[in-house]
């Protein structure tokens, strides 16, 4: 069974029912989420070994977080304990045309206050097959990007496979140092790079031509990516595949869904699912990640297979409500045979 370590930060999830506003709320349903945590449950629940790895305070909160990570069948014995508090998001789920929103409340949070040294990462990788880390993790401070890169260099030194997910976020680069400061030394140790139509463009400038996202009205020719893959694969030599997820947005409960892969000489292009009634698209990305990498380490040598995995995946994710994807390998396999009916099953 081939085991995955993931690194970075999970929060408490507060979101308002209902699709209320905040201004309208009342009441806030709580459940717990974050980039990386969402890879592994995924692995986790395709019954892979999932490791994540984080800094949790010593509170009633954050084992309230970790027992529900074990509930979910991922392990947390590499974490280390300290700080003061768990990370808050607050999240509204929009409508139509009015768009979600979230707030973020992880200012001097456990993880954010780590620093190099805290973690054995030859300890953490031991007997592991691949390591992945996103955007959000070094966007938190100065000392996560420090351990981010203490990881990703430990794991290419021990010839752990890494991925990463570019999950540029704007509200969260706050402490002095820019995106494209800090992330080209940690994706330059990254074997798979994932990103969605906008991250290439946003931290290294790289984007397909002719490509506007807020005038896609769902259409996108996912043919113009294989430049952001060239792009990318000339800037960062180690990279072996670069994936794109790309939505198409006609407005907040309605979007198209697909992705290409790149390997260095073949565009792979997915189906494109149009999604018509989104539950909650919070995830969605990490539910890629988490299928891309099932996909990758179980169909080897068919990256057609692993794109088309990843992408039902997170097709069935945008129909489940928080952060994780609660599905099977059975399940997803089953959409990408084209069982998308969504017909009882007795």
């Amino acid at each position: 069974m081939p085991k995955i370590i993931t690194f970075g930060e999970i929060m408490l999830r507060l979101a308002t029912p209902d699709y209320l506003r905040f201004a309208q709320a009342g009441t806030f349903n709580a459940t717990f989420g974050g980039g990386e945590a969402n890879v592994a449950v995924s692995l986790a629940n395709y019954g892979m070994d999932a490791e994540f790895v984080s800094r949790f305070p010593d509170n009633d909160i954050a084992r309230a977080c970790i027992a529900d990570l074990h509930k979910h069948g991922v392990g947390t014995k590499y974490s280390i304990t300290g700080g003061e508090r768990l990370g808050i998001y607050f999240l509204e789920t929009g409508a139509v045309a009015r768009p979600s929103k979230v707030v973020y409340d992880r200012a001097h949070s456990a993880i954010s206050e780590i620093q190099k040294g805290m973690i054995d990462w030859d300890e953490v990788f031991k007997g592991a097959d691949w390591f992945h880390w996103t955007g959000i993790t070094p966007a938190l401070s100065q000392g996560a990007a420090d351990v981010c890169l203490e990881a990703a260099k430990a794991a290419n030194r021990l010839g752990v496979t890494v991925s990463c997910d570019l999950n540029y976020r704007k509200n969260l680069w706050k402490y002095g140092k820019k995106a494209s400061e800090i992330m080209p030394d940690l994706v330059a140790c990254s074997d798979i790079i994932l990103g969605n139509e906008e991250d290439a463009e946003k931290v290294f400038g790289i984007k397909p031509e002719g490509f506007d996202v807020t005038a896609t009205g769902g259409e996108i020719d996912q043919a113009r990516f294989r430049s952001v893959g060239e792009q990318l694969m000339e800037k960062f030599p180690r990279a072996k595949k670069v994936i794109i997820t790309l939505r198409g947005s006609i407005n907040a409960n309605h979007n198209t869904w697909g992705g290409v892969l790149f390997d260095g000489e073949k565009l792979y292009q997915s189906k494109r699912y149009d999604i018509t009634h989104i539950v909650d698209r919070v995830g969605g990305g990490d539910s890629f990640m988490g299928g891309l990498i099932y996909g990758l380490l179980t169909y080897k040598g068919d990256d057609q297979k692993a794109l088309d995995f990843a992408v039902a995946a997170s097709c069935l994710k945008h129909t489940i409500y928080g952060d994780y994807n609660m599905v099977t390998v059975a399940e997803v396999e089953n959409l990408m045979k084209g069982d998308g009916s969504g017909r009882v099953s007795r």
